[in-house]
């Protein structure tokens, strides 16, 4: 099976893109609000943002139906809005509170919103993959229809669970597409040098799964190879793996301290591509929208993004019992251990 390059094969309506812009500025609002919050000590530890792989995120979760799955990574914040989730509650499991949608169990690095199909992330390299093995092979046996969505970055693409995940789902013809969101680095480590091959989408053909490469710059591009390995999914016919060639104009994390690894050129020629500007720009180069109802959008997404940060800093942390909820499915299990504050 040969690689294909998809980057510039497909057009959407004027609804579609514009539907695009305001979920990649709904990401970068959101992320852009999280930092701040973070700068003030308003947020505990790290922030790993989406900045600059918007369109990519978006593309991806645009090309998923109601029902589908999302197995994150530790870059999380972008797919459950995409997907639709709810900023205010987001934005509060960001910060650790009661109301998130883990309870402010999560927090930043273990978010997910299982009501719009984002099942799992992890700061564990390449650790998703096995769960959405899991999960497409659930829907295999359950004949649901349901596909799973399995992004990872450059860096885990050299792990071994990703190597056994691809193998296993191949051999089964799971309903899953593997998504690598190549950005160029793994923390500070180029892919040049620790990737052996130039396009990992080549990796696919060791599988016997198709492989396709897309501009990550290009939400439409994204969704259109993305929904083709879906349809294929769908279809009972397994596995592909697209590699989304794209790049994080932000360092690896917020609060994250590091030596300097990138040339500034090289940082300032992909700001210079920046998806939502450019999606923008193309919107109204193509007369899909002018410039008011674009300007009209931004106000709206960010007053939604302030309503959520209102409402994130404004809500309860949680109490110590909130410790015990969730650990098994019996409820009856989830009370405080009866030994707590005895005397030693």
């Amino acid at each position: 099976m040969t690689t294909q390059n998809l980057s510039t094969a497909a057009t959407v309506d004027a609804g579609t893109m514009i539907e695009m812009w305001r979920r990649m500025l709904r990401i970068r609002r959101f992320d852009e609000a999280a930092t701040r919050l973070l700068r003030l000590g308003a947020m505990p530890g790290v922030l790993h943002l989406t900045t600059g792989q918007e369109a990519e995120v978006v593309g991806c979760c645009m090309a998923l139906a109601p029902g589908d799955l999302v197995i994150g990574t530790h870059r999380n914040h972008g797919h459950p809005i995409a997907l639709g989730g709810d900023v205010r509650a987001l934005m509060a499991e960001v910060l650790g509170k009661a109301t998130g949608v883990c309870g402010g169990k999560g927090g930043e690095l273990h978010l997910i919103d299982p009501d719009v199909g984002a099942l799992f992330s992890s700061a564990i390299l390449g650790s998703g993959l096995p769960v959405a093995v899991g999960t497409a092979l659930s829907s295999q046996v359950q004949s649901a229809g349901r596909v799973t969505l399995a992004p990872f970055g450059d860096g885990a693409s050299n792990e071994g669970a990703i190597h056994e995940s691809m193998n296993l789902a191949a051999i089964w013809k799971l309903p899953i597409v593997f998504i690598c969101e190549n950005n160029g680095y793994a923390v500070t480590v180029p892919a040049s040098y620790a990737v052996s091959v130039a396009d990992i989408a080549d990796r696919a053909a060791a599988y016997g799964m198709p492989g396709a490469i897309a501009d990550g710059t290009d939400p439409v591009a994204v969704r259109a190879a993305v929904a083709e390995a879906v349809g294929r999914a769908r279809e009972g016919a397994g596995p592909s793996l697209v590699e989304v060639k794209t790049y994080r104009t932000v360092d690896h994390a917020e609060n994250l301290p590091s030596q300097p690894y990138r040339e500034e050129s090289e940082v300032e020629s992909w700001r210079k591509r920046d998806p939502v500007a450019a999606m923008r720009a193309r919107l109204i180069g193509e007369g899909a929208a002018g410039e008011a109802e674009l300007d009209e959008i931004d106000g709206q997404v960010g007053a939604e993004i302030e309503d959520a940060v209102a409402f994130a800093r404004s809500s309860p942390d949680p109490s110590p019992d909130d410790l015990w909820r969730g650990m098994y499915s019996d409820e009856s299990l989830n009370r405080p251990d009866p030994m707590d504050g005895a005397d030693a």
